[in-house]
């Protein structure tokens, strides 16, 4: 037990006298016959009565907030802020701003004030000043959000109900927010899990609410407040009570603490992306929340609360509302049944599954933005973009920023080159301009460049992918270009491959995009696309579920012991098609049994943050018959970057590199490729910035290269997969172990396995799908025996990407190990 925790038991025994603490007041002995304490800014009571239990009552204050929440029904209107009681109060301050929870020796004995003193020091010494500025700072800001006023409704909903929905609309400020507001509630004793769906997201509302909050981030001090875990990178400490992560690593926790008790709170954020993570979490959370799972005793119930920029509420409500228990009504022995009497007992009892989730809506803070739309519909996105900026900044007056919104990491770092290039060119009044990209794959501190200030007469130009489209806020955009496209994962159940294809966006992901410029001004979007492109466009983004490989959700399922995949609760039923392939999957690579339990094979991959083909070739690295499990951590860690080589336009240039990678290049393909790459990379000890020029590699990518393999070997030696005695070979693999290598590879792509027909062309094993090398392989334009591939691209033809040389022989004897 905390000492903080202690005290709370301390005081709560302590005294028969009440008394009444308000901070900066001269304190006094209250009467006998209030006996109530009353909290700053709280809208709460608390009694403490003389058996020593503490006891809270609704103030008519606070009756109202609770009459403000919305039930089902009425879940149109935003909420109205419950009209101030006649009592002049002080103005609402943050909950870290001033601490409310007092000393418990204080409310035991008001007269002794020497108590006071060395707290308040201590905690001073505690928080640098510069940190406690920087809050101070802030408030104003937190002050002005839209969901600031509904602090105290959101409070009152979740100290009557453990669920919430609160659709937010963008800008409302309620990912940073309402952390903040529930930290210092009576029922939060734990920490506050907060998922986004993508790691700068996590990374950057941390560092937000760190400053906010006047506290350290992550494992910058014992005594930081607020942290991130997302893959690859976890910082927090033991005092964390606000944790931003990605909703992978909470699958990953629920995995290794399925009653989550480390948590007093789960606020799943961003749930309209609908990711397939986000289906497994609320599946179970719902599970939870309603008992279904054996929780440890909780002293406090688990809240969660379900946030959202545009979701369908009624069907999130109906979701958790399906799981509550049916009430049952007894009827009285010896007693004849009443119809109206049962059917009095039935409304009342639907009435009070209703009020168990609380409805919320907070309205979002949004500037008038003009739409702009192409006149004819166009091919080149990239050079209408081009054109588009160097419009905007020759005839706008500054501030104001550009986000250009374009599909993957090859686009955006082909524009960046195009903007850099004309910008030279530029006269030396005209005001110049910063490109700065934003993608999955960019090394934090990349990432994080798009969120300082731009230098002295210079406009950012932010070249993202979706990643800004919900989860990310970045300052000073009064411009949006949409190229009204982006990368979506397809899975296609008959050919058993999923790829990566780009598809027209959503009308909503549209209006997401285009309220980015109006944030903090009025603003500008222009659209790559007609009017009538536009009209054609769905709806609503299908959730992902409905359109992926369910593999990796079902090893999760399994390892939490769920077994009857087919009806856990989820939010959009996938295709049954899809399950049976998923498990049929998850069979050939030896992750589940016969019986369809999961397998000693299939926990082990389940604990680690990768995809279960890449978490079998890992297993498979780690039997002694194979023993090169570094050298396979490597390869996979190179994987984890889109690109480690740079993407060259000229075919000046494209000779160039050939030359200067012909050392790095393995004739056994790709994946041996990148791991002599890594491996010179990482044995390069004078400057690696210059290496990765001379050999045309990202230096970028390698920077997250270098990172994956760091955590990978962490998360082996934790697994006792690898100890720490274990060194790798800095020398270019022998044929021995580069066969051990690509019999591993082989072991968890199976799947993705094709061999030469007479004709020169490749068909795939399974599927009978005809693909072609890819040009960026190492093996594009030569004829091998089979091939072995782990990224399967279409691209108005069907690709192979990341290519092994396997022989044919290897394919059967993997083949009759699973038959």
């Amino acid at each position: 037990m905390s000492k903080e925790e202690s005290n709370e038991l301390k005081a709560q025994s302590a005294g028969k006298e009440s008394v009444e603490l308000t901070k900066g007041k001269k304190r006094k002995r209250a009467g006998p016959q209030t006996g109530w304490s009353e909290k700053k800014g709280a809208g709460k009571l608390t009694k403490f009565d003389t058996a020593g239990k503490e006891t809270t009552s609704t103030t008519p204050k606070e009756k109202t907030r609770i009459d403000g929440i919305k039930s089902k029904s009425d879940a149109e209107p935003p909420i109205e802020r419950p009209e101030k009681l006649n009592k002049p109060k002080k103005p609402q301050v943050a909950p870290q701003a001033t601490n409310s929870k007092f000393k418990p020796a204080q409310q035991a004995r008001p007269k002794n004030k020497q108590t006071e003193g060395p707290r308040y020091s201590q905690q001073a010494q505690n928080v640098p000043p510069h940190l406690l500025k920087k809050r101070d700072e802030l408030l104003p800001v937190r002050k002005s959000l839209p969901i600031w006023p509904q602090a105290d409704v959101i409070k009152a909903a979740l100290k009557t109900n453990n669920i919430l929905v609160l659709t937010g609309e963008t800008g409302s400020g309620k990912s940073t927010q309402l952390p903040q507001f529930l930290i210092d509630e009576p029922w939060c004793t734990k920490c506050i899990a907060i998922t986004q769906p993508r790691k700068v997201a996590a990374i950057s509302l941390a560092r937000r609410v760190a400053d906010e909050m006047g506290s350290f981030m992550g494992s910058q001090s014992p005594a930081a407040k607020v942290g991130y875990s997302v893959r690859f990178d976890n910082a927090t400490g033991p005092s964390t009570k606000v944790k931003f992560l990605t909703e992978g690593m909470l699958l990953q926790e629920m995995l290794r603490n399925p009653a989550m008790s480390q948590y007093s709170a789960v606020v799943v954020d961003e749930v309209h992306e609908r990711s397939v993570n986000v289906d497994l979490i609320l599946g179970f959370l719902r599970n939870l929340v309603t008992g279904q799972e054996s929780a440890s005793a909780r002293q406090h119930p688990l809240k969660v609360i379900v946030m959202s920029a545009t979701a369908d509420v009624g069907s999130l409500v109906k979701f958790f509302e399906d799981s509550q228990p049916s009430p049952t009504t007894e009827k009285p022995p010896g007693n004849p049944i009443d119809e109206s009497t049962s059917l009095k007992q039935a409304e009342v009892a639907s009435q009070a599954v209703a009020s168990r989730i609380s409805t919320c809506f907070v309205e979002g803070r949004q500037y008038p933005v003009k739409t702009v739309y192409l006149p004819q519909p166009t091919q080149d996105w990239v050079e209408s973009a081009l054109k588009i900026i160097f419009q905007l900044h020759y005839k706008e007056p500054m501030p104001g920023d550009i986000l250009v919104f374009l599909t993957g990491q090859d686009t955006i770092e082909g524009l960046e080159k195009l903007i850099n290039d004309y910008a030279e060119g530029m006269d030396k009044d005209v005001p110049k301009l910063l490109a700065l990209p934003l993608f999955a794959a960019l090394p934090q501190h990349a990432q994080q460049r798009i969120f300082e200030p731009a230098p002295f007469r210079t406009r950012k130009v932010i070249l993202a992918t979706n990643i800004a489209e919900t989860s990310v806020t970045v300052p000073g955009v009064r411009f949006v270009i949409d190229c009204g496209k982006s990368k979506i994962k397809q899975f296609r159940n008959r050919l058993g491959l999923e790829s990566l294809l780009v598809k027209p966006i959503s009308k909503s992901a549209a209006i997401q995009r285009k309220g980015r410029a109006g944030r903090e001004a009025p603003g500008q979007c222009y659209r790559l696309y007609t009017e009538d492109g536009y009209n054609t466009m769905d709806e609503r983004t299908i959730p992902e579920i409905l359109r992926c490989d369910l593999s990796q959700a079902i090893l999760t399922m399994k390892a939490r012991g769920v077994d009857d995949v087919l009806n856990f609760p989820f939010l959009d039923r996938p295709p049954r098609e899809a399950l049976e392939k998923a498990l049929l999957q998850l069979l050939h690579l030896q992750a589940l049994t016969e019986t369809g339990s999961i397998s000693e094979t299939g926990l082990k991959i389940s604990k680690f943050p990768l995809t279960p083909t890449l978490g079998r070739v890992l297993v498979e690295a780690a039997k002694p018959e194979r023993d090169c499990l570094l050298d396979v951590i490597d390869i996979i860690s190179a994987l984890s970057v889109e690109n480690v080589f740079l993407n060259l336009v000229t075919e000046e240039r494209k000779e160039e590199a050939e030359e200067a990678r012909r050392e790095l290049y393995r004739r056994e393909g790709d994946h041996l490729t990148l791991l002599v790459t890594v491996q010179r990379y990482a044995a390069e000890q004078t400057d690696r910035k210059i290496w990765c020029d001379k050999h045309f590699v990202s230096h970028r990518a390698m920077q997250t290269v270098m990172n994956v393999r760091k955590q990978l070997q962490q998360q082996c030696m934790q697994q006792k997969l690898l100890s720490k005695d274990d060194t790798q070979s800095e020398l270019a693999p022998s044929e021995a172990r580069s066969q051990a290598i690509l019999a591993c590879m082989l072991r968890g792509f199976i799947s993705n396995t094709a061999r030469m027909m007479p004709d020169g062309s490749y068909k795939t094993l399974m599927g009978n799908q005809t693909v072609a090398i890819h040009p960026s392989s190492v093996l594009f334009g030569r004829k091998v025996e089979a091939i072995v591939f782990n990224e399967f691209v279409f691209t108005g033809k069907a690709w192979a990407r990341g290519v092994s040389v396997v022989q044919l022989d290897w394919v059967t004897e993997v083949v009759k190990a699973i038959m």
